[in-house]
């Protein structure tokens, strides 16, 4: 299998990639906190039918940081990573953070967007509900008064990893990957430039085909973010995966990835 690793020098910034396999692309891309190495039970296993593209988001794993005085968008990082890469159109598939992102791309990119799959997504101009708000600021007050540590505790050990860490051999990769988060984002201004009208509000422009995933144990804030996905995108349908939480491809690899790949393949027929 042909595989490459490397960074590439785009957009003002440096983004670390991992490419393997041939045929359509397929774009993975990870969720807050996390890396590429959330996909470790996808990137094989897909290469052997796509072209599969893993990437670190700017500000985390081996990517730059974001800098005060560069405005940045994680759409035209995206999209200037698929020109270095030679790709025109791609299947892009996100968790969380990355499922935010995906929606953002395919809004701002529908010409290089072939099909859609936002996981336990989160979404850009949507007002999260008390308890996820809470959880938000709790993490950041945190980290501004007891330091990054105390801040990537109360990230992990809550409602939304509460089912990962139950399977002791997810717990410790995802543990791994978090304690290598830089925390930069709760300590700093983020430079991030957001969609403007927000993906919440142009969901109904995205005409590709679209598979919303969520865990059945996720939180109830991104439940609710996958019901509106499902309403408002014309062309989505909706698949719940049981007993398993936000991190549904790492608790249940085996199952993510079946659905994933049958969805794939029926783009492919269709074609």
């Amino acid at each position: 299998m042909r595989k490459e690793a490397g960074f590439a020098e785009v957009n003002g910034t440096r983004l670390y990639y991992e490419m393997a396999g041939s045929g359509d692309p397929l774009v993975l891309i990870h969720g807050m906190t996390l890396d590429t190495r959330m996909w470790d039970d996808q990137f094989e296993p897909f290469a052997q039918q796509y072209r599969v593209v893993r990437y670190d988001a700017r500000g985390f794993g081996k990517s730059a940081l974001p800098t005060a005085e560069k405005p940045y968008a994680h759409t035209d990082d995206l999209k200037a990573l698929m020109t270095h890469l030679d790709i025109a159109r791609a299947f892009i598939l996100g968790l969380s953070m990355g499922g935010g992102i995906a929606l953002d791309f395919a809004v701002a990119h529908p010409e290089a967007t072939e099909a859609l799959i936002p996981v336990d997504s989160r979404l850009n101009g949507w007002q999260p509900d008390a308890e996820f708000a809470a959880y938000l600021s709790a993490v950041r007050t945190r980290a501004s008064e007891a330091g990054i540590q105390a801040a990537r505790d109360v990230w992990t050990y809550s409602a939304m990893f509460k089912p990962a860490l139950e399977n002791p051999t997810v717990a410790s990769r995802l543990a791994q990957i978090i304690a290598d988060y830089s925390g930069w984002h709760w300590v700093n201004d983020n430079p991030l430039r957001a969609p403007d009208p927000p993906a919440a509000q142009r969901l109904h422009t995205i005409r590709v085909p679209t598979l919303i995933v969520i865990g059945e144990r996720d939180v109830p804030d991104c439940h609710a973010i996958a019901n509106t996905l499902d309403r408002r995108i014309p062309n989505a349908r909706k698949v719940v995966i049981a007993r398993v939480g936000h991190m549904a491809n790492m608790e249940a690899p085996e199952r993510f990835n079946t659905v994933v790949s049958d969805f794939l393949a029926a783009q492919q027929r269709t074609a």
